[in-house]
């Protein structure tokens, strides 16, 4: 753009450079590559959509990004747009009078080259990170459009709940949208029309605007206003779901003050955005203003001095009554919010001394007290079932239930995964082609071990051997398997996967296997092949002569992710588990539906919840939910991952849920009702882990009902730290499967629990005291798509608050100091053993609360595992310490407990038989624990001897208890072989207990 007065200038000819031929083909190039890269990254995930019969998935989802990326794009980029090319059209041709015309007309020169790119650059690059940020919340709008109703309405405003949850986060996400585009059409139109001389400086004062600039501004500043009332009408809403109150949800002021406030300054802000429109025709823009200012001052004064006022000098004097109400909808909601709102609580008064036979009553719980410790026993599957190098075990093993011979027994259960980086060779062909999955399940029964500490497998070896029915054994889908392989062959062709190793001694020192399922896309023509090699950056896809018209790729093989891919709007549970099922092994995942806006619910961050010990020691096994706080949450599927094929199946498991109602209309072909799941599959169904996790965290304080004993804040708990990890390390103790009978069940069931101490002190001092005790009934019965009457009931045992019976940092401290204890576990440290405390357990048996820890001792080496060798229980103060669970029973309650437990009767199976087939690691075994039990006695007896004559000043005396002891350990040592390292060739005495030990590198 030129001045009318400057002058003419003659254009000289100028010699361009031409681009050149190959560059530009070049460029061509590099785009269509690029472009043909992303378009298979599209290509493959519509093939692995539909290879799992899930198309309508990726369609519904990917539309609807479609759609909302184009609705943000134009709802931004056309605005913005019309803006700048308004100001263009109609500016001004005028000839500059001032010096500053002149040079704002300069500028104005300087960007003219520019201006039509501009023009469509900046409206373009806006819609499309508009459009980014639409597509993002395509499930809102998704939602939104298939809304069900909760059939229940909010305390305040008397609405559905399905408004909250479903509609106005689509609200508000279109006022957002609208709201920024107006605002940067405004700003567009601002600069637009500085730049081409709508709005100029007046010659002596002011602003001078052209008729199109006023009514632009006008216009565009009064719907700007419009949509904020918009926005302050349902930030009304919003406050439902605030977090700024002395609970979550409306309190006192925002009921008798911010909420009328805020409703008549959107009202106000109505008025004002049509006095801008008459602005726009009459051009007086000081009455606009005025109002303007006067809307700002108002909305200050109503909505936050007003209610600081109120808060203040009246709600903060008589606090507990003015806010009451508001609480007690806070703690309803919550507990509605978070599925425990009936919740069975039981006034609990343990006994803390443990008579003879009190366990009778309680004969089938102590039977079924699990010995074995997932978190410690990986590396004793490894050493015995691991086979071959090429094969794992999890870090943390699962916890399920079979029944064999007709009794339902809990079960310590692990697949043998496929190790793909401990395979020796690491050629493409090996890790893509040979070892392609795992083989097999191994399970141990919870309740006993071996004579030598050893689980008792009921499944093991490969093939595989045991009590389970037989099944399909290969894992092709798993949690260690690998990014992808290639599998299937043609008719007759000889298999080249391999299968599992074989020792017969005219093979070949395996057998191989090849794939039949439906698993994976197929790589039977030129093109997918090509798409897959880019997709995983790998030219051997396109050009092996492994890879053949039967050929099928297998990836996104870990269940959890699988699932997540599948099913993008569920939480998915952080520990899938496997169980053997109609004949096949299968992951089981729960899934959950999750709502931010459920109104006055308290928000939970999901991963502080679910983190725990486990969590921080085995992120590998056990995950923890994302990073996001929900208000609303349940178990409303239950999802199954064949191991064999990766086939997905998932089930309606609550009927009443309406979010999951809601994406069932989204997609109506995804989900199958709950009946056809099949009696097998029940059997194996259990309470899940992490919604146990969030909701016992909520409990710590929502297990208080009342607005008055909730405001005081006297009666919270917290969760205890796990006492078999390091002092201060600040990591929650896990919840527990197990079977038990919680006072006032019938019968016994598998059941997940956890305990409870006080909330820490203003001053941050805790008492160890236990003060709850929470189970849920885990079983969901074995009737074909029926679940059992009692499943998912959760009972919560309330102590006195004056309790003294011991939490679990006090039970594992009295353990640590008994002087008994520590002297048997000194001994069984000679020779640089390890002793490992397992969990520790608590049960509510015998009329009181009794912790059950099984102690476990590893030997020094690479290859050692750790052997369950003693028990140690506690009921009140008196501590048992034996060999058997069965044996430190009969300790603690008087020499006879009334109940035999799972490993009744172990010592007296004999020696030398292993609880799997088999063998390895340096560990050794016990040849006669009965003989190690009086060697360790005497040597107890000679350190007391020796200790006495020592304060006697008897040297004499003591050097006799010091050839005592030598011999005791010498004894033991004959006893238990593993005890035979260099502290105790040496004779030398065992070393003083120390009360500070707390064992076993824990």
């Amino acid at each position: 753009m030129s001045s009318p007065s400057s002058p003419t200038s003659t254009r000289m000819p100028t010699n361009r450079p031409r681009r050149s031929p190959l560059l530009l083909t070049l460029v061509s190039v590099a785009i269509l590559l690029v472009a043909f890269i992303a378009f298979t990254q599209v290509y493959t995930e519509v093939l692995w959509f539909k290879q799992i019969d899930a198309s309508q998935v990726f369609r519904t989802m990917w539309f609807t990004r479609g759609l909302t990326f184009a609705a943000g794009f134009v709802v931004m980029a056309i605005p913005v747009w019309v803006s700048l090319h308004l100001a263009f059209r109609n500016r001004p041709v005028y000839a500059p009078t001032t010096p500053r015309q002149e040079n704002l007309d300069r500028y104005r020169e300087a960007i003219e080259p520019l201006r039509k790119v501009a023009t469509f650059a900046i409206p373009a690059v806006v819609g499309v990170l508009s459009g980014i940020t639409a597509s993002s919340h395509w499930n809102t709008v998704l939602q939104w459009m298939n809304s069900t109703s909760f059939g229940s309405k909010d305390a305040q405003f008397g609405m559905d709940k399905s408004f909250f949850v479903f509609v106005l986060p689509g609200l508000r996400l279109i006022g957002d949208q609208v709201g920024m585009a107006v605002l940067l059409s405004l700003i567009a139109a601002l600069v637009g029309h500085y730049l081409f001389g709508g709005i100029r400086p007046g010659e002596q004062k002011g602003v001078i605007l052209t008729k199109t600039a006023q009514w632009q501004l006008g216009i565009t500043v009064g719907v700007l206003i419009l949509i904020q009332a918009g926005r302050l009408w349902l930030a009304r809403y919003e406050r439902l779901t605030s977090t700024g109150g002395i609970v979550p949800g409306v309190t006192f002021t925002d009921d008798r003050a911010a909420l009328p406030a805020m409703a008549i300054v959107a009202i106000a802000a109505v008025l004002v955005a049509f006095l801008f429109v008459y602005t726009a025709w009459k051009g007086n823009w000081r009455i606009s203003l005025i109002a303007t200012a006067t809307l700002i001052v108002l909305g200050g004064i109503s909505i936050i001095a007003y209610p600081a006022m109120v808060q203040q000098f009246q709600v903060s004097p008589s606090q507990q009554s003015l806010e009451s109400e508001y609480i007690q909808h806070n703690i309803d909601a919550t507990r509605d919010g978070f599925d425990f709102d009936d919740i069975d609580v039981t006034p609990y008064e343990p006994s803390t001394s443990g008579e003879k036979g009190a366990l009778r009553a309680d004969a089938d719980t102590a039977a079924s007290i699990r010995l074995l410790d997932p978190n410690l026993v990986s590396d004793t599957f490894r050493q015995l079932q691991q086979v071959r190098p090429y094969y794992s075990f999890p870090e943390q093993l699962d916890v399920d239930r079979y029944e064999i011979d007709g009794d339902m027994r809990d079960t310590v259960i692990a697949v043998r995964e496929l190790a793909p980086d401990s395979v020796n060779n690491q050629s493409w062909y090996n890790r893509a082609i040979v070892y392609t999955h795992g083989f097999g399940v191994v399970a141990a029964n919870g309740n006993q071990r071996s004579p030598d500490g050893e689980p008792l497998f009921m499944e093991s070896d490969i093939p595989p051997k045991g009590e389970f029915p037989e099944y399909e054994p290969r894992v092709y889908f798993g949690e260690s398997s690998p990014d992808y392989s290639i599998v299937g062959g043609e008719k007759g062709a000889t298999p080249r996967e391999l299968d599992y190793p074989s020792d017969e001694e005219s093979g070949s020192g395996q057998v191989n296997n090849t794939f039949t399922g439906d698993g994976g896309p197929t790589l039977g023509n030129l093109f997918n092949r090509l798409a897959y090699a880019l997709k995983y950056q790998d030219e051997q896809i396109l050009l092996s002569d492994a890879v053949n018209d039967e050929s099928q790729i297998l990836y996104e093989r870990h269940p959890r992710e699988r699932v997540q891919k599948l099913a993008p709007f569920l939480k998915i549970d952080g520990d899938p588990y496997p169980a053997v099922v109609d004949g096949k092994i299968k992951w089981i995942l729960d899934g959950y539906t999750t709502a931010k806006d459920y109104p006055y619910s308290t928000p939970q961050p999901l991963q502080e919840a679910t983190e725990d010990s486990v969590t921080a020691t085995a992120p590998n096994a056990v995950a923890t939910l994302p990073d996001e706080e929900v208000n609303y949450i349940r178990n409303s599927v239950k999802i199954t991952v064949d191991a064999y094929d990766g086939t997905v199946d998932m089930f309606q498991w609550d009927k009443e849920d309406p979010v999951l109602k809601t994406w069932m209309k989204i997609f109506p072909d995804l989900i199958k009702p709950s009946s056809e799941m099949s009696g097998d599959l029940m059997s194996h169904v259990r309470y899940p882990e992490d919604l146990f996790k969030v909701q016992r965290d909520l409990l710590t304080k929502y297990h208080v009902t009342t607005a008055s004993e909730f405001y005081t804040g006297q009666d919270f708990w917290t969760l205890p730290t796990d006492p078999t990890k390091q002092a201060n390390s600040g990591l929650t103790q896990p919840p527990f499967y197990m079977t038990l009978q919680m006072p006032g069940q019938k019968t016994p069931s598998f059941s997940l629990t956890s305990s409870y101490i006080p909330a820490r002190s203003s001053e941050g001092q805790a008492r160890n005291n236990l003060t709850g005790f929470l189970s849920a009934d885990a079983d969901a019965g074995s009737s074909k798509g029926e679940v059992a009457d009692g499943y998912g009931k959760l009972r919560l045992l309330q102590l006195p608050r004056n309790t003294t019976v011991p939490g679990p940092g006090q039970a594992q401290n009295n353990f640590n100091t008994a002087p008994d204890v520590q002297r048997s576990l000194n001994l069984l440290r000679q020779g640089e053993s390890e002793v490992q405390n397992g969990n520790l357990l608590t049960l509510p048996v015998g009329g009181g609360l009794l912790y059950v820890q099984p102690v476990y001792v590893r030997s020094a080496g690479d290859t050692s595992y750790p052997l369950l060798q003693h028990v140690l229980v506690a009921f009140g103060e008196d501590i048992g310490f034996a060999p058997t669970l069965d044996e430190a029973l009969d300790q603690v309650f008087g020499g006879d407990s009334g109940a035999k437990a799972g490993d009744a009767g172990t010592e007296d199976s004999g020696s030398g038989e292993s609880g799997g087939s088999s063998s390895g690691g340096d560990s050794g075994a016990k040849s006669d624990d009965q003989n190690l039990n009086e060697a360790l006695e005497e040597a107890k007896k000679a350190m007391e001897d020796s200790d006495a004559a020592l304060k006697e000043g008897d040297f004499e005396k003591y050097g006799k208890a010091q050839d005592r002891l030598k011999n005791a350990i010498e004894d033991a040592v004959a006893a238990d072989p593993s005890l035979a390292e260099d502290g105790t060739k040496d004779g030398a005495s065992a070393p003083a207990s120390d009360p500070a030990d707390q064992g076993g590198g824990n």
